[in-house]
């Protein structure tokens, strides 16, 4: 394993989003906690409690999953598209790295930003709600599940994208509407039939729920369901990236 190759690709993701950190960190964080201030305080008064949970804590787990699925997927995908673009995705090819150690590089940095959003969106809530994490071990599995699996899924992406139409075409078409629809602002139980049902096949339901249970102790799943489910995708997804990288998918002239 050549590790101080995947040591150094790490650092440059970390440093390449660090470099506009206005742009990479601090946008999506006003995005985030835009998301608290009108809909937490919008619907706070109508809806008080949620699962026997007052409105606004309940709602912090979805924005601090927001932000780091949003982000790692963005930090993977547009960084390994860009070196595609460039023509300089050759430099990397041609460089003694396997693509295990290309991953890890690339998805280490993307987990970097997104975990790094998610806890600052996580620190500006406590400001308006207060600090909770009941169950500490599981909250740091499902963020870390999270980050990991929205940062393979923007390697995915990258390989596959032969446009900037393309490399848009999952956050716009897929993620958005999996988010909106996984429980991030209410209750899936509260759905009618038939989306109730259709919601357990959504995968960000689990990751919402997990967090939820890790910092507030309650869940409308089962925390061990939904961690072995995201496990599943998590390697899942790895396999994919793992074969892709290894065969030079859409990357090798």
């Amino acid at each position: 394993m050549n590790t101080l190759g995947m040591k150094t690709l790490f650092a440059k993701e970390v440093r390449r989003f660090m470099r506009v950190p206005g742009q990479t960190v601090l946008s999506p964080l006003i995005s985030t906690t835009l998301y608290f201030i009108v809909f937490g305080y919008s619907l706070a008064n109508r809806v008080h409690e949620v699962e026997g949970i007052r409105y606004l804590p309940f709602i912090v787990p979805g924005l601090v999953f927001l932000g780091i699925a949003n982000n790692a997927f963005l930090n993977s995908s547009s960084s390994l598209f860009i070196t595609k673009i460039q023509g300089t995705v050759v430099d990397l090819l041609v460089a003694p790295l396997g693509p295990g150690e290309l991953m890890a590089g690339f998805i280490g940095g993307a987990m970097v930003r997104g975990l790094a959003v998610g806890g600052l969106t996580w620190a500006v809530a406590a400001l308006f709600t207060g600090f909770s994490l009941e169950h500490a071990l599981v909250a740091v599995y499902f963020l870390f599940i999270s980050s990991y699996v929205f940062s393979v899924l923007g390697l995915l992406a990258a390989v596959w994208a032969e446009k900037f139409e393309q490399i848009n075409f999952f956050p716009t078409f897929v993620m958005m509407p999996l988010t909106f629809l996984g429980g991030v602002f209410y209750s899936v139980r509260e759905l009618p039939s038939p989306w109730d049902r259709i919601s357990l096949f959504n995968p960000m339901v689990y990751m919402v729920e997990g967090l939820r249970y890790g910092m507030l102790g309650r869940s409308t799943f089962s925390p061990a369901m939904g961690a072995a489910i995201l496990l599943v995708l998590a390697g899942l997804a790895t396999l994919l990236a793992y074969g892709a990288l290894r065969s030079g998918y859409k990357m090798k002239a």
